[in-house]
């Protein structure tokens, strides 16, 4: 496996983290459930108000500041998969991909979501696809491919 490939499979894996960070801040009540489910019986504050009330504030500004830097970091791995890569088409494909499979896995572990088998035949053919142009390009880096040009 190329850096170009594992520049791209981190960027979707980032492009996931950070819209789960987006889910997290701007989502209706996950962080005060999840919070009410880890904390069970301690959540009872003074007054009858639970810690939670007021904990997934502080919890939602720090999703909202991994969601940055998550699409920060994602953007630095996909220029540097460009950089890197001979194909921008298979740069974007293995993103993409990398996107979509860390998305239903982060999804399925965390909100419990699934998916059709519509959605699993859609992303089976974008990695036969993706497989295809792998297969079909050569290992040169833009370096040789500069030299071999002059």
């Amino acid at each position: 496996m190329d850096s170009s490939s594992v520049y791209a499979l981190s960027a979707g894996f980032l492009a996931a983290a950070g819209s789960l960070s987006a889910k997290l801040t701007l989502g209706a009540d996950y962080l005060r459930e999840m919070c009410e489910s880890a904390l069970g019986g301690w959540t009872q504050g003074s007054g009858g108000a639970t810690r939670c009330d007021w904990l997934h504030v502080p919890l939602r500004l720090l999703c909202g500041v991994l969601l940055l830097s998550c699409n920060t970091l994602m953007w630095t791995m996909f220029s540097k998969a460009l950089r890197h890569g001979s194909s921008s088409a298979g740069v974007t494909v293995t993103t993409t991909a990398s996107n979509f499979i860390s998305s239903a896995v982060i999804g399925r572990l965390i909100f419990g979501e699934t998916h059709s088998t519509l959605w699993w035949t859609g992303i089976s053919l974008t990695l036969c696809g993706l497989l295809v142009l792998h297969s079909g390009t050569p290992h040169t880096s833009p370096q040789e491919a500069e030299k071999k040009d002059k």
